[in-house]
């Protein structure tokens, strides 16, 4: 056995994937339960399944994290935190989140249950880690697009646990940042009910047809980097997929974790039994691009056959033996046959023959004999690390009760292991809904460049990118526009950057930041700045709304997944509002879509993705990213007496002119009806 530096992480969305995953050879699962989980359309597992599955791997030295990582609704978090009260006495090791309405309630019902910060949470810069260790989570399950480097340096900046992807799919969206499926088909991908749309045909010009489908990632080989770059646990993605796979992948990372090769049979088998044109590690190497996009093919499909996974079933077929185990073997005169097995965590268990050893008639038993038995822990999860005998002269046990011994000791000892104290957890108050009383709706407004209408000048803030000029800054607030500056929501790389610009503007007087992610809205914090936060926060219940207060937001966008009648009843003090007007945002996405044609051509004319339908979907570039919008803008004039509790509307111009701005937000604050073709978004029809 070697000593393992980095966690071996692996899926479990069924009892049988649990199995799979910890007999073939991984340190941890992660699984879902009844509700609440991202990946509800994995079968998951029931309140009995779950807590065999705790007891199941607790006697196998494997730690369970239950992922309650979804966004929760107001009325949720009762149910979600009678959930985790159950969860507690099982009790399973950590809790993987995504709301922070359930962290901040959390930390008051269960100040030691172990938490872990959802990929979710989009934590991609060392603020954002920081951020969390400093709100008390234990470990950050960071972006899926971070490059080796990046991950490096939030090591370097945040003392807490890091959790990196090794192996499986890639979302083409940031995740936490994505609002395709909702938006067009009111399946969440923040609720565990993403619909998949960008495996679907979107085409840019010049592009592959499928111009939102990344590969797969794979850097099993290369996890002794993920270790080098900080990474605590190696997580392969995989929940939905089936038993053979999260074998493969288990088994496989568990030889590369230890330093041993990986077979070139198994290396070939993972592939076959699932992938996206083959593999990339585009995103950790820092080489975005074209290489990076694939589909799962006919050949890709043609792989995986019946012989395959029957070879791969046989990874699963046998226990893993991880678990050290002492024995020592008490053969007296005239005293009962005893053995103690013993594992390092202090547990022993104690069985005997209840009978007396006999004379030996011809060959008497002696260590070697005892200790050949001893060691035949076969179908066991325990292999004997150390063995002690201590034998009496001239007697006699049969090899058929050494035998018996070792199976009663083992099976008392697999059962001693099961057993841990519950997390203590005292129901605690959830926040009320609905306290919150608005005066008169604000606007406010968003623009991509600075070409502005006069209209802008009556909003109560204009939203402008963080690094335009300062001479063109301090001009517009000469010419009375109250100008406030947007954070990125994607700063891969940046956050040295963006402080510096951030900085030089605070220099001159301007002091009010637009945060769409933690680790904006941590670095508006240190600068000491009034940070509004974004829609892009997803706050979803009050307890969120209270979480952010207490982070330092001035004020938030609630998010647009939303009815109206959710976001009204919203309580807490904190000022909040809605995105109003403004192509709403499907994607966040790091590798560029219009890139896959054959190089950015610097957005000096909005590139625009095609679906099956010849419908358009405009893409910007800003920071580390790009958005791809929706089709139709987002239209609320003609409602906003039914927007209520709200104290302001944000309206979010990108691909409009100048005049089209100034026409809309004179629609607005007439309150008139648009003569274009747009959408109500989701705050009608709501999302599953």
């Amino acid at each position: 056995m070697t000593n393992r530096n980095i966690e071996v992480l692996a899926p479990a969305g069924s009892p049988e994937s649990l199995t799979a995953a910890v007999r073939a050879g991984a340190d941890a699962v992660y699984l879902g339960g009844s509700a609440f989980s991202a990946r509800a359309g994995a079968k998951n597992f029931d309140s009995g399944e779950l807590k065999s599955a705790v007891e199941y791997c607790r006697a196998r030295g494997v730690k369970v994290y239950l992922a309650v990582n979804t966004l929760l609704l107001q009325d949720e978090l009762q149910k979600a935190l009678d959930f985790v009260s159950y969860a507690c006495t099982l009790p399973v090791d950590a809790l993987i989140v995504q709301d922070t309405g359930l962290i901040w309630l959390l930390q008051k019902c269960a100040p030691g249950l172990r938490l872990h910060a959802s990929t979710q949470m989009s934590i991609h810069t060392p603020l954002g880690a920081l951020a969390l260790s400093e709100a008390g989570i234990r470990r950050v399950v960071l972006s899926r697009e971070l490059s080796l480097r990046e991950i490096g340096e939030i090591h370097k900046a945040a003392p807490v646990e890091l959790e990196a992807f090794v192996h499986g799919a890639l979302c083409m969206s940031v995740s936490g940042q994505c609002y395709f499926s909702s938006v067009l088909g009111s399946r969440s991908g923040n609720r565990g009910l993403c619909a998949q749309p960008c495996r679907l045909p979107f085409s840019v010009t010049g592009g592959t047809g499928h111009d939102l489908s990344l590969k797969d990632l794979s850097m099993i080989s290369r996890m002794n980097e993920l270790s080098r770059a900080g990474i605590a646990s190696a997580k392969i993605e995989g929940r939905m997929k089936r038993p053979e796979y999260v074998a493969a992948a288990a088994r496989a990372s568990r030889l590369a974790a230890d330093g041993e090769p990986v077979p070139p049979e198994l290396v070939k088998n993972l592939g076959a039994v699932f992938s996206r044109s083959g593999f990339t590690t585009g995103y950790l190497d820092g080489k975005l691009g074209r290489d990076m996009f694939g589909v799962r093919s006919k050949e890709d499909v043609a792989g995986a056959t019946g012989a395959v996974f029957a070879e791969l079933h046989g990874l699963y077929s046998h226990e893993y033996q991880r678990i050290p185990v002492s024995f020592r073997l008490t053969i007296q005169k005239e005293q009962p046959v005893v053995l103690f097995a013993a594992d390092r965590d202090g547990r022993t268990a104690r069985v005997s023959l209840g009978e007396t050893p006999q004379p030996a008639l011809s060959r008497a038993i002696d260590e070697e004999r005892c200790a050949e038995q001893l060691k035949k822990t076969g179908g066991t999860p325990f292999y004997a690390d150390e063995i002690v005998c201590e034998i009496g002269e001239g007697l006699s046990v049969p090899v058929s009760s050494l035998n018996r011994l070792r199976r009663e000791a083992l099976e008392k000892l697999e059962g001693l292991r099961t057993s841990r104290a519950e997390i203590p957890f005292q129901m605690c108050r959830i926040p009320e809904a609905g306290t919150h009383t608005a005066k008169a709706l604000r606007l406010r407004a968003r623009f991509a460049g600075t070409d502005l209408p006069p209209a802008a000048k009556r909003c109560e803030l204009v939203y402008l990118p963080y690094d335009t000029d300062l001479d063109i800054l301090q001009k517009l607030k000469e010419d009375g526009y109250p100008v406030a500056l947007e954070i990125p929501r994607g700063m891969f790389g940046m956050e040295k950057a963006v402080r510096t610009r951030l900085s030089a503007a605070k220099d001159v007087g301007f002091s009010d930041v637009w945060a769409g992610n933690l680790g904006a809205a941590a670095l508006g914090r240190e600068l000491g700045l009034t940070v509004h936060g974004g829609f892009s926060l997803n706050i979803t219940n009050t307890a969120a709304l209270l979480w952010h207060s207490e982070f330092g937001l001035a004020d938030t966008e609630l998010s647009f997944e939303l009815t109206l009648t959710q976001a009204a009843a919203v309580g807490g003090e904190l000022p909040r509002g809605l995105l109003l007007y403004g192509r709403l945002p499907l994607m966040l996405t790091r590798n560029c879509p219009a890139a896959n044609a054959g190089g950015c051509k610097n957005c000096e004319t909005a590139p625009f993705l095609t679906d099956r339908k010849g419908i358009r979907f405009p893409i910007q570039c800003y920071g580390a990213c790009s958005e791809v919008l929706n089709s139709v803008p987002l239209y609320m004039a003609d409602r906003l007496g039914e927007v209520r509790n709200q104290d302001f509307g944000v309206l979010r111009f990108t691909t409009e002119s100048a005049r089209e701005a100034e026409e809309i937000i004179g629609r607005y604050l007439a309150g008139s009806p648009d003569e274009g073709e747009h959408t109500r978004g989701l705050y009608y029809r709501g999302i599953e």
